[in-house]
């Protein structure tokens, strides 16, 4: 069996920066043994499995050691690869995942995503937390993952937090955020206990960043960074109980998995 991959950096105009990810157009579904080995052998933050069904494409993600709930930067890897390669006729697609149905749209030049939206709450900060993080922590929040409020962007982008340590906690991940310099926020996400020590670009974050940052500086559009080694640029709007999640996507790569 041959299976047609492709790899885009989402999140970025320009090759080797954004976030990295993996997609597969299938005709119908591999077993979900096949699939997390495809997503091992790749070793990327997700790779996306899509299968064309009734309702609208299908999407799975996998990061190399757990199937994942929700992901933007492989929605958005997703929505390109339809769009540029296989010539997706329509402006819009409209994907199902295991959180409910998900929509991708071409607008003024990059890709929006339309994602619902995670509201966090305070949960308060542990002795476990500032340790594994290492560094001083104004407030944190819970919803999906654990986020982290620290006191300035250069805060965000100092922080080496104890991977080990991080894995330890009842989480997922942990985002950690703060207003940003150029940005109206910044963030940075890890989640080295699924197999990600720390994520280049993190659509799903931004389900909870944007109605926190939103509410915080009263505007509902907003421009968002995650300042990793690669960087990324979201550009992000809050419409009621959903969050505009926008960016650009750019192909690096193609191949043909062998199998058998």
């Amino acid at each position: 069996m041959e299976l047609e991959f492709h790899q885009v950096d989402a999140f970025s105009e320009r090759p080797f920066s954004g976030n990295p990810a993996m997609v597969y157009r299938l005709d119908s579904w591999l077993t979900d043994e096949l699939m997390q080995h495809i997503a091992a052998e790749h070793n990327l933050a997700e790779t996306a499995f899509l299968v064309r069904e009734a309702q609208g494409w299908h999407i799975r993600w996998f990061t190399p050691t757990t199937e994942v709930p929700l992901c933007g930067h492989a929605t958005l890897a997703s929505a390109h690869v339809l769009f540029e390669v296989y010539n997706e006729p329509s402006e819009r697609i409209d994907f199902i995942g295991k959180t409910g149905a998900l929509s991708v749209t071409r607008e003024n030049g990059r890709l929006l995503l339309d994602f619902p939206v995670l509201v966090p709450t305070n949960v308060g900060v542990t002795i476990e937390l500032e340790q594994a993080l290492g560094v001083d922590i104004v407030d944190v929040f819970g919803s999906a993952e654990l986020m982290v409020l620290l006191e300035s962007e250069q805060a965000v982008r100092d922080c080496k937090p104890d991977m080990a340590a991080l894995a330890r906690l009842p989480w997922p991940g942990v985002i950690i955020t703060a207003k940003g310099n150029q940005h109206d926020f910044v963030s940075r996400y890890f989640a080295p206990g699924i197999g990600i020590p720390e994520d280049p670009v993190t659509g799903s974050t931004h389900c909870s960043l944007i109605p926190y940052w939103s509410n915080r500086l009263g505007k509902l559009g907003l421009t968002a960074y995650q300042c990793s080694a690669r960087g990324g640029e979201l550009f992000c709007r809050l419409e009621g109980d959903r969050v505009k999640i926008g960016g650009y996507a750019r192909l690096v790569a193609k191949g043909t998995l062998l199998l058998g």
